[in-house]
């Protein structure tokens, strides 16, 4: 009989945490076209840097194995070589908290943002992998055992389809299937790098699906098979550009709850028995 795959929700730092994309504070990708007023940023979103601990516990009690946590690049080296100690830190004590009540935690190192000054062609320009390499390598060491894996690019086809052919987020183009090509072609070289890397490699989730919250396929519980983690985005949804279509949890008037359809619970539920 084929195990079943461990179930974690994503976190979206980005959406989530606040504190992004304005006056003194770390800048992403988003951060030139927010300036524009070309769309909202996030904002305080949904404060959730202060929070963690309280979506954890409520991930737990709805029955899944853990989470996966878009620990933010941005937020970590704010500047290249200018390390956030702190942050760092911050996001330690989530992966401690989340593995003292059970839950185990895979750190997402380049979810559907980056920092600003890797540039909006950060995918094209070579001088970038080394940075890439650099920042998954110190995670992997500073994170060490504490977590249960860790994934590179958390969806590198939003990545590439939405900077390159779609136009849904940086770089914003569209059609440009040549540098798309190249994106890719770039993005996973490093994924290949950094799989053979004697640090990095054994931490990295060697199979994994992504399914959407509102999808219903996450209901059909035959065919959640045939990889190591499955991971529902969202656990919740999130504010600003990069927010999930969906989540299993939401805050109203100050209170986090469960607000996931009774028939998906009880998928979440069963799944933990």
């Amino acid at each position: 009989m084929t195990p079943r795959p461990l179930l974690f929700a994503t976190l979206d730092g980005y959406a989530l945490e606040g504190g992004y994309d304005r006056a003194y504070e770390p800048a992403t990708c988003y951060s030139a076209t927010i300036a524009l007023g070309r769309h909202a940023g996030p904002g305080d979103a949904l404060s959730l840097w202060r929070d963690y601990e309280r979506v954890l516990d409520l991930a737990k009690q709805i029955g899944l194995d853990g989470v996966r946590l878009s620990a933010e690049w941005a937020r970590i080296e704010p500047r290249a070589g200018v390390l956030d100690e702190q942050a760092l830190e911050r996001y330690a004590q989530v992966v401690r908290y989340a593995n003292d009540i059970g839950l185990g935690v895979t750190l997402a190192l380049v979810d559907a943002c980056w920092p600003s000054w890797l540039g909006l062609e950060a995918w094209l320009l070579p001088w970038v992998v080394p940075h890439v390499l650099a920042h998954a390598r110190r995670m992997a060491a500073y994170f060490a055992s504490d977590i249960a894996g860790m994934v590179v690019f958390a969806d590198p086809d939003r990545l590439v389809e939405g900077g390159y052919l779609n136009a849904t987020m940086p770089p914003w183009r569209s059609g440009q299937r040549v540098d798309a090509t190249l994106a890719r072609a770039q993005i996973d070289a490093i994924v290949t790098q950094l799989t053979n890397d004697a640090l990095v490699g054994q931490r990295l989730v060697r199979s994994s699906r992504s399914v959407e919250v509102a999808s219903s396929e996450l209901l059909d519980v035959a065919h959640l098979g045939n990889c190591d983690q499955l991971f529902v985005r969202s656990l919740v949804r999130g504010v600003g550009p990069t927010a999930a279509r969906a989540g299993l949890l939401s805050k109203h008037e100050g209170h986090w709850r469960v607000s996931a359809a009774p028939e998906m619970l009880e998928v979440l539920r069963e799944r933990g028995r």
